[in-house]
């Protein structure tokens, strides 16, 4: 009896000697999923600042409360004047971050444990973007204007960018006006590494479940950013609305279709009137 007594005090003692980060279960595929779709195109974990902060160790750096509360409202959180808050929002220049969708109180809590584990490793699966560093080429800026532009199609079966995009280069009526003009999004990004973190992951509510089932590939990234890159180096401004010279190309459309079914159906009324002026003269 005594032998099984101590046994039992042996477990105990040593569960709890046991480090926090052992005796939490491993994020689950989902979480890593999750994170992955939504919070790459903005974060890494160990691998540098994209358009928002590098998440290593983040949970040692704020009270996890805070941070749960964070990630479910990060506007709410700013807005309330809290001052690191307000130091995040000034180092991202004045850009709030996105509200993750579906977000909860546990999936946050889920998101800072993958971190936190993440962090713990010598090097992170999130430590950043695979697309090639090597330099970009005119090559490379061709192919992706012709991937903007859906001349080239891609591999994925992706939508042309200009479904939703227009730049300042794109001429004639420009593109869509669904998503922001990326004219100077190169720019805006601070560069190649956030810009190709973003096109590998798109976060919005729109494109991230088109792109979660048709990922845009690496060397396609890389193509993209190398247009976009020479596109923002031209100093082109953002295309002018296109609202007048849309109004204007449809007035003209329908007095063109006027004129030609005039021209169609006049032997048509010609037949019907003609006999009838015929009696009224004879």
């Amino acid at each position: 009896m005594k032998k099984k007594v101590a046994a039992l005090i042996c477990c105990v003692v040593t569960a709890g000697a046991m480090p926090a980060a052992a005796q939490t279960a491993p994020p689950s595929e989902e979480t890593i999923a999750y994170f992955r779709q939504n919070c790459t195109s903005c974060h890494t974990i160990g691998g540098g600042r994209l358009a928002g902060p590098d998440l290593k160790d983040a949970t040692q750096r704020k009270e996890r409360d805070w941070l749960v509360r964070f990630v479910m409202d990060p506007k709410g959180v700013i807005d309330s004047g809290d001052p690191y808050a307000q130091s995040l929002f000034q180092e991202a220049r004045g850009v709030y971050m996105t509200s993750v969708p579906g977000m909860t109180r546990d999936r946050a809590g889920k998101l800072l444990d993958l971190i936190e584990a993440e962090s713990a490793l010598e090097q992170s699966q999130f430590k950043g973007t695979s697309v090639s560093d090597r330099p970009l080429t005119a090559e490379d800026a061709a192919l992706g204007e012709r991937l903007f532009l859906g001349r080239a199609a891609f591999a994925s079966g992706a939508p042309a960018c200009l479904s939703c995009h227009t730049t300042a280069g794109v001429g004639g009526l420009g593109g869509g006006t669904l998503g922001p003009d990326l004219t100077a999004v190169y720019s805006r990004l601070e560069g190649r590494k956030a810009l190709a973190a973003w096109l590998s992951a798109p976060p919005s509510l729109v494109m991230a479940p088109v792109f979660k089932s048709a990922p845009i590939a690496s060397d396609e990234v890389l193509a993209l950013v190398a247009y976009l890159k020479a596109t923002a180096e031209t100093g082109g401004t953002e295309a002018a609305p296109v609202a007048l010279e849309l109004l204007l190309a449809g007035v003209g459309g329908a007095a063109l279709v006027l004129l030609l079914f005039d021209f169609l159906w006049r032997g048509r009324f010609r037949a019907v009137r003609q006999p009838l002026v015929d009696q009224v003269t004879t």
